[in-house]
């Protein structure tokens, strides 16, 4: 849930890419509202990347993304941001007007697009391709405009009645319940198909649909608004307004029990995470300076504060999770991810003898698809989770090398590798981090993204600088939200795009990075 009023219970606002998951507001541009205002017309023009920080609001400006995190909200080429005075004076500006619309598609984002006899694009939330709807329009550019569904009048056949009452009451988080769970990753592949094709340039561009998660109580960490009451809740969509929470259908039960019975008063933001297989249960909370927080009826299993760690277990591997670290929606969406990336990965993963784990968290790629004998470099830029990988590698890595640096990406000074797996927050790699990564030559190139837009740019960048998009396989890890994982394989053409001194002058890495004690040096 961003504190600026993005919409919570989405994927993707807890760490970096996470809802609780995904997604930093970084800097206030969201790529796939740049896609539905049909904005983003070559790769790269949303090309600043951000570093990844702690889950903490406070550490880098937001969290990923517990249930709640839904789109950046950001003002784009001049417009309002959606929740802002400016934007309610703009949605009040637009006459009373009411068409009937055909859906063409879903874009990056999750919003129908339809036109009008115009030509003018309309993007309209809450519908599916092929519908035909009378919306009612509430903001109107020249170029595009935005509507609200007022009646389905030709519903598609994948379009079902929403289960949760925190929905029809105005939730914003789960925004896809009225999508058929079976139908969800096939229209997520094709967005991401979409996205490739107008960002990258690659219409023809292979993307299989890789597998989901189970459709409820799957998330095992959540970011939750906090009304005046004391109960904990999520928000109405593009707004700051709490929609009072009794129960969460994607919330792993654990988690769910404390929605229902702790009371908080005086916190703006409070996170929950729980340990699917251990039962280890960590609140923690934000507050305004010099608030006196009263938090009631907390179970004495839970531990408190942002420093409190629970373990996850992927793969047999238990992995310790700091309540600031970033970790995938829960255990089942970790190991799609692991085999979906080991599998990409291919034979030169298996037989690597360096690999790179660019934004590598708490080291869950570093310490599952890496091969045993193998050397690891991990490259954190969050304090959590490099503390965190510390020891999940001391634990699982017996044998070969690891080491941890602390530094952004982009200030990494590269060294060759075998294989580059990068999993960056939902804005993506963007140019500087290319750069670096494409520097330490390594032949393949696994990249996890967690914006469609943003992972087309980078393909983009990416063959700029001599890597070319295999093929990708789309993974559904937010059911009943529009949010899309992305995984790609990307090889060395051969070409050497560097400059002579081979690209490392002027970088630098943290004080902190270390080679950890372990196995052979």
């Amino acid at each position: 849930m961003a504190p600026g009023g993005g919409d919570d219970g989405g994927a993707e606002r807890e760490v970096r890419h996470e809802l609780a998951v995904h997604d930093v507001p970084l800097d206030r541009v969201d790529a796939g509202r740049l896609e539905r205002g049909d904005l983003l017309a070559e790769a790269g023009e949303v090309d600043r990347q951000h570093a990844r920080h702690d889950l903490h609001p406070r550490a880098g400006g937001g969290g990923g993304g517990a249930v709640g995190g839904v789109g950046g909200v950001g003002g784009v080429g001049g417009h309002a941001s959606e929740g802002s005075a400016a934007y309610a004076a703009e949605v009040a500006s637009v006459p009373e007007h009411t068409a009937r619309l055909r859906i063409e598609s879903l874009v990056a984002g999750g919003d129908g697009l339809a036109r009008e006899a115009s030509g003018r694009v309309v993007f309209v939330p809450g519908v599916l391709p092929g519908e035909e709807v009378v919306a009612r329009f509430v903001t109107a550019k020249r170029d595009f405009a935005r509507a609200e569904v007022v009646e389905v009048l030709e519903p598609s056949p994948v379009r079902t009645t929403p289960p949760c009452p925190a929905r029809a009451r105005g939730c914003g988080g789960c925004d896809w319940q009225h999508v058929d769970p079976a139908a969800q990753l096939g229209v997520k592949a094709d967005i991401v198909r979409e996205a490739l094709r107008r960002t990258a340039r690659l219409p023809d561009a292979r993307v299989d649909a890789g597998g989901s998660v189970p459709s409820w109580g799957y998330r095992t960490s959540l970011r939750l608004a906090v009304d005046r009451s004391g109960r904990m809740s999520l928000r109405r969509p593009r707004t700051n307004e709490p929609v009072p929470l009794e129960h969460c259908l994607v919330a792993h039960p654990a988690l769910d029990e404390l929605v229902e019975v702790v009371r908080v008063r005086g916190a703006d933001e409070v996170s929950l995470r729980v340990g699917a297989a251990t039962g280890e249960r960590s609140m923690w909370w934000t507050a305004p300076p010099g608030a006196d927080v009263e938090l009631r009826d907390v179970p004495a299993d839970v531990s408190l504060g942002e420093s409190a760690v629970v373990h996850e277990v992927v793969e047999g591997r238990s992995l310790r999770v700091s309540g600031a670290s970033f970790f995938q929606s829960g255990p089942a969406a970790a190991e799609l991810v692991v085999s979906t990336v080991r599998s990409l990965g291919g034979d030169e993963l298996a037989a690597a003898g360096t690999v790179v784990d660019a934004y590598g968290g708490v080291g869950l790629f570093a310490t599952t698809v890496v091969p045993d004998d193998g050397s690891v470099i991990l490259v954190e830029g969050s304090p959590s989770a490099c503390q965190d990988a510390e020891v999940n590698l001391q634990r699982h890595r017996t044998a070969g090398r690891a080491a941890v640096v602390r530094s952004s990406v982009e200030s990494w000074r590269p060294v060759r590798a075998d294989v580059v797996v990068a999993d960056p927050s939902r804005q993506g790699l963007g140019a500087p981090a290319v750069a670096t990564l494409a520097a330490t030559e390594a032949p393949v190139m696994v990249l996890v993204g967690c914006d469609p837009v943003a992972f087309a740019r980078d393909a983009g960048l990416l063959a700029a600088a001599g890597y070319r998009l295999d093929r990708a396989v789309a993974l559904d890890l937010f059911p009943q939200t529009h949010h899309v994982e992305v995984v790609g394989r990307f090889e060395r053409d051969g070409r050497d795009g560097r400059d002579e001194r081979d690209g490392r002058d002027g970088r630098h890495e943290s004080t902190c990075a270390h080679e950890l004690g372990m196995g052979e040096k």
